[in-house]
């Protein structure tokens, strides 16, 4: 199943596996495999960082009501930036896309940090999304294009792996800053990070397309870039009028779904939406799980400081534990002989996804101690590295070499869209159930509703993370 024509990639991009005992740290990959994680460095800082500082941001900015928006805004440009980005790549190869979105996601990250009022900021977490589109897609193209199918696990393990040092360091740091120096120095000062894949990667990434180039000449599908536009601008149009719910509403919700259906129709692979069995299932399941997972977590924080009273630092460090097991769940899938078991690996992730966001809602109990949701946190970090790496993995398996950048484009498009819907449904809730009507000066209810809020925002999210475990039967075709 393919997303894009194949007419303007080399036939054999993927190396043949001709060093059968080297590793991706072996004298061929290392300088490659060093550089990716480098990257994945910078933007796991960032997203650890952004999770602890965006409370108090959007107090300061008179913007809770618009507190969803920092998120979804992200996810929504991404959705065009990972169709740009897919044909760029299979058209072009992965280096001029990866370091354009470097480029773009450091501006977005100034814009942010300089921004006098809420929307302005969200404009930054916008541009910030084009650039992380461009990148993420890249980063999956250079995985299928210059490693053996042997060592993808290991790759994608090595992705989560990245998080764990930015899951501990980062909320400390975030929260430091946030504390004494203000928020907008957590935006600003990444920048500077992104130094290092530039200077880490760039040599490893240009002997690669020497060595696997792409043919040129073929033009982008104007029609593929017309989609991705509908798709991100109908995903921001649901998402205004879910915010003003009222008549007003109404017409640019309209607009947006008649925008955004046929898009993702013309964008996914065929029968995405309906779980067809194989590649459709496993790209849908990409999107049922960050959307979840993503949609929860970007609430934890503002329910830790909002409900149980802990500081930007202590509500960021609730995150921690679950960095730290996405990696033990990527690492175990990626062993010797769990191809076998992929599958259920993708089924159990699931479980536990679900079981962790409905634990973290434990915490709006009084009597439950606040350190329930870091446990429940961490045991949702394993499921995701299960289920997340085990999808990325049956994604290359079921690609050909030709639609590797299309195909990694629409496991994102997929993760960004669930991101985007989710988010904005739950941003939905949240001022809807009295979410929005926190005290700016203390960062407390007022109300009875917000507790309500923040508990069927974490419960509908784990209500979709056990319809994947139910879908996930699918992701293998019938003999």
């Amino acid at each position: 199943m393919t997303t894009a024509s194949p007419t303007s990639v080399d036939p054999v991009p993927i190396p043949l596996d001709d060093d059968p005992g080297g590793g991706v740290l072996s004298g061929r990959y290392r300088a490659l495999t060093l550089g990716i994680v480098s990257v994945i460095l910078v933007i796991a800082f960032e997203a650890t960082a952004v999770n602890t500082a965006m409370p108090t941001a959007a107090r300061q900015l008179d913007g809770l009501g618009l507190y969803a928006f920092a998120f979804s805004g992200y996810f929504t440009t991404t959705l065009f930036a990972l169709v740009v980005s897919g044909q760029w790549c299979d058209r072009r190869g992965p280096l001029q896309p990866l370091f354009t979105g470097i480029a773009v996601f450091g501006v977005g990250l100034l814009v942010a940090g300089t921004a006098p009022g809420m929307w302005v900021f969200v404009a930054g977490r916008a541009i910030q999304g084009l650039g992380g589109g461009l990148v993420i897609v890249a980063l999956y193209v250079v995985v299928g294009r210059a490693y053996p199918e042997r060592l993808r696990p290991s790759v994608f393990a090595a992705f989560s792996s990245a998080w764990v040092l930015p899951s501990i360091v980062g909320p400390l740091v975030a929260g430091a800053v946030t504390q004494h120096l203000g928020w907008r120095w957590v935006f600003l000062a990444v920048p500077v990070l992104i130094l290092l894949p530039l200077a880490v990667m760039g040599p490893a990434l240009a002997r690669s397309e020497r060595e696997h180039p792409v043919l040129k000449g073929a033009d982008f599908d104007r029609r593929r870039t017309l989609l991705a536009a509908m798709a991100a601008l109908g995903a921001g149009l649901l998402q205004y009028a879910g915010q003003r719910r009222d008549l007003v509403g109404l017409l640019p919700g309209i607009a947006g779904a008649a925008l955004l259906v046929p898009a993702v129709l013309g964008l996914l692979p065929k029968r995405t939406l309906r779980a067809g069995r194989g590649l459709p299932t496993v790209i849908l399941l990409r999107g049922v799980a960050a959307g979840a997972f993503f949609a929860a977590e970007a609430f934890v924080p503002l329910m830790m400081t909002t409900q149980r009273g802990l500081s930007p630092t202590l509500a960021g460090l609730t995150l921690t534990s679950g960095g730290l097991s996405w990696a033990l769940g990527s690492w175990l899938q990626g062993r010797p002989g769990a191809e076998r078991y992929r599958g259920a690996m993708i089924r159990g992730g699931f479980v536990l996804t679900a079981l962790a966001i409905a634990g973290a809602a434990l915490v709006l109990v009084p009597a439950v101690p606040a350190w329930v949701a870091s446990v429940a946190w961490g045991i949702g970090g394993v499921g995701m590295g299960l289920a997340i790496a085990s999808v990325s993995v049956l994604m290359m398996k079921l690609s050909a070499p030709e639609d590797a950048g299309a195909n990694s484009a629409a496991l994102q498009m997929s993760d960004a869209l669930g991101n985007v819907l989710l988010t904005g449904l739950a941003g939905v809730l949240f001022a809807a159930l009295g979410g929005g009507a926190l005290a700016a000066g203390h960062g407390q209810a007022e109300g009875a509703g917000s507790p309500g809020a923040f508990a069927v925002i974490l419960l509908v999210m784990a209500g979709v993370a056990l319809l994947g475990a139910l879908l996930s039967g699918r992701v293998r075709t019938r003999s």
